[in-house]
């Protein structure tokens, strides 16, 4: 049983009993002790319910207001942050979805997950309108192009793509077995061995200018292979060999930045003065520049000397821009 659970079932015991003694609340829920004060505490303080403690009794009870017990209710949204970002997530991706082979299918899990928001007191519609998942950067990917990624995938076999790279404005040819799709940062990218190359590589899915699939079999990398390559350092342009790099925020933006997840593996604490100095482990420094120059003058690298040089170039590059 969760906590939401545990608490909808206090609330009926309370309402269905007169008191409660503490044994039947730990007997009924299956939690200690201790797990049933804080669920209280939390319920008293955070939800305003008026549950009092009665010594005579040995029982916890409704407070009465007003001449009358107070018929309490808990919200009808008991949603956690993720919950809802997934959930409406899925219903606007739905949303957009055109008419086609799928509409059928389509509409009843739209339906299940628009039943789910409306859970308790509250109207799909009106969660609908009063919380908003905006989706920001995210790139066309041309639709023949991610079925013949997604079905060569699925079926095992390898493709032969046409990809433009937009560092160095050139198209090139690649044959490759595709391992996985990844949708990230609201964008879609392919991981395959490229058999160019003859190594692990990522392509954004958007940069895919063709795709066709091919009779030959994909090749298959084990899950601890592609791990071990692609997810130790930051970012969506992984690799195996990884650095630190080490980031002192200033004490103002120190504020936020200390909240934020930036890696699985980071390390961060306060300095003295309230600046923040984060830790975080990367291979390709692509996007984690990218990152760092967003903060502008309230972040110093300070390790190692490549991504310092690395942010100090940018930095440059962009001066050049503001010289009138």
């Amino acid at each position: 049983m969760d906590r939401t659970e545990r608490f909808y079932k206090i609330q009926r015991l309370l309402t269905q009993r007169k008191f409660v003694p503490r044994d039947t609340f730990i007997e009924e829920l299956g939690i200690s002790r201790a797990t049933l004060k804080r669920d209280l505490a939390y319920l008293r303080d955070r939800m305003l319910v008026p549950i009092e403690w009665d010594r005579d009794q040995n029982g916890y009870y409704l407070e009465k207001q007003g001449g009358a017990s107070q018929a309490f209710q808990l919200p009808g949204l008991w949603f956690s942050a993720e919950e809802v970002h997934a959930l409406l997530t899925m219903e606007q991706l739905l949303e957009r979805l055109q008419p086609g082979l799928l509409a059928q299918q389509v509409r009843p899990l739209r339906e299940r997950i628009r039943k789910i928001l409306g859970t308790g007191d509250y109207a799909a519609d009106e969660v609908s309108r009063r919380i908003r998942i905006l989706q920001m950067g995210a790139r066309t990917v041309e639709p023949a192009n991610f079925q013949a990624l997604a079905s060569a995938l699925l079926s095992r076999r390898r493709l032969k793509i046409r990809h433009y790279r937009r560092g160095t404005d050139e198209t090139m040819d690649r044959e490759v077995s595709p391992q996985r799709l990844v949708h990230y940062r609201d964008n879609w990218y392919l991981d395959a061995w490229c058999h160019v190359r003859r190594a692990l590589r990522t392509f954004a899915a958007d940069a895919i200018l063709e795709a066709r699939i091919l009779a030959r079999s994909a090749r298959d990398i084990p899950d601890k292979v592609l791990d071990a390559a692609l997810a130790p350092g930051y970012g969506i342009f992984a690799g195996a060999a990884v650095e630190t790099a080490v980031l002192r925020f200033e004490p103002v933006r120190a504020r936020w930045v200390s909240r934020e997840n930036w890696h699985p593996q980071q390390e961060g604490g306060f300095e003295l003065d309230g600046a923040w100095l984060l830790r975080v482990p990367f291979s390709d420094p692509r996007e984690l520049v990218m990152d760092i120059l967003k903060y502008g003058g309230d972040v110093e690298v300070l390790a190692p000397a490549t991504l310092r040089l690395a942010v100090k170039e940018a930095i440059a590059a962009a001066a050049t821009h503001y010289q009138d």
